[in-house]
C-alpha cells in the first residue's frame, strides 16, 4: 500500500469519532479497531483491551485477526500513528468476538440479514419487493426503476455471453466493462464513480436514466455482437466491447444535439457529501 493516495473520513457513532480509511483500490473503508472497541466497550483503555481480545483470537485460530491492516491515523496530539485496522467485513466479525451489550444490537442485525437470506431463497419475490421499496424510498421513480432492472438483467445476459466466449474471470467482466464505459463517456469505472463523487455506492444507482440507457445500450450492443462475431478470450472482446460502447457514444452525440445539453453528469443520488482530506498515508 505504500504511495498508494487514501482519503479519510470521519465517522460518527453515538457522538464518539471512528476514524477510518477509503481505500479506492480495494473501494472498502478500513476502520480503526481501537476506536471501535471503544465505541462498544466504553473501556478507559480501549487500546489494552484490544491487545487482550487481540491475543485471545490469534489463541483461538480467528481469521479475523490475520486480516487487520496498519495504518498511520492522526491521534489527538495531530501526530500520525499505526493503528490496527479492518475492512467493513472484518469489523463485522470484530463485532461478533465482543462481550459487550451495545455490541448486542449489532449482533442482532447480522442475524436479521441471516435470516433475511434465507426467505429470500424460498420466496425470491420478497428479494425483488425489497429492492423495488428501497428505490422508492430514496426518491426514484417508477420509470427509472423499470429501467433499471431492465439494464441489471440485460448485464446478466452479456456477462452470460461472455462466459461462452471463455472470459468468465470477474476481473476480465470489468475489463471489459471499462472499455464500454470509456468509449461512450469518457472515463472507467472508477474514474466515473470519482467524477460522481461517491466511493462504495453503486455506480449505476446513481445515474440518471439516460445514463443508466446507454449503458444498457453499449452493453447490449456488445452481447449481440459477441453472438455475431464470436470472439474468443478477453483480447478479441474487447474489440467487440468497444464497438459496443461506440454505438452508445454515437446515440449519446445524437441525443445531447438535440437536447443542447450534456447527459454524462456529476450529480449523484446520494443525500450527504464526502469531506476529502487528501493526504499521503504509507502502510
Amino acid at each position: 500500500m505504500k504511495g498508494k493516495k487514501l482519503e479519510i473520513i470521519t465517522n460518527l457513532f453515538e457522538g464518539k469519532e471512528i476514524r477510518s480509511v477509503w481505500n479506492s483500490d480495494k473501494e472498502d473503508y478500513y476502520l480503526s479497531v481501537v476506536d471501535v472497541i471503544g465505541v462498544l466497550t466504553d473501556s478507559s483503555d480501549p487500546a489494552h483491551y484490544w491487545r487482550t481480545l487481540k491475543s485471545r483470537m490469534i489463541k483461538e485460530g480467528n481469521q479475523t485477526v490475520t486480516n487487520c491492516d496498519t495504518f498511520k491515523f492522526k491521534a489527538k496530539d495531530g501526530k500520525y500513528r499505526d493503528t490496527d485496522t479492518l475492512d467493513t467485513e472484518g469489523i463485522l466479525r470484530l463485532i461478533e468476538s465482543v462481550p459487550s451489550p451495545k455490541a448486542e444490537p449489532f449482533k442482532l442485525w447480522l442475524a436479521k440479514l441471516g435470516r433475511e437470506e434465507i426467505d429470500n431463497i424460498f420466496d425470491p419475490s420478497k428479494g425483488i419487493d425489497k429492492m423495488i421499496d428501497y428505490y422508492l424510498k430514496h426518491g426514484y421513480s417508477l420509470d427509472w426503476i423499470a429501467l433499471r432492472f431492465k439494464a441489471i438483467l440485460d448485464r446478466k445476459k452479456l456477462t452470460n455471453t461472455w462466459k461462452e466466449t471463455g472470459v468468465k474471470d470477474n476481473i476480465e467482466y470489468a475489463i471489459l466493462t471499462n472499455e464500454i464505459y470509456k468509449e461512450w463517456s469518457g472515463m472507467t469505472a472508477s474514474e466515473y464513480k470519482k467524477y460522481k463523487n461517491i466511493r462504495k455506492e453503486n455506480l449505476r444507482d446513481n445515474m440518471t436514466d439516460l445514463e443508466v440507457l446507454l449503458t444498457d445500450i453499449g452493453e447490449t450492443t456488445a452481447r449481440y455482437l459477441v453472438k455475431k462475431q464470436k470472439p474468443e478470450g478477453i483480447g478479441e472482446n474487447l474489440k467487440v466491447a468497444k464497438l459496443g460502447g461506440k454505438v452508445a457514444s454515437n446515440t449519446r452525440n445524437d441525443i445531447e444535439k438535440l437536447l443542447k445539453e450534456e447527459i454524462v453528469t456529476n450529480k449523484n443520488n446520494l443525500n450527504y457529501k464526502y469531506l476529502e482530506d487528501n493526504k499521503e498515508i504509507n502502510n
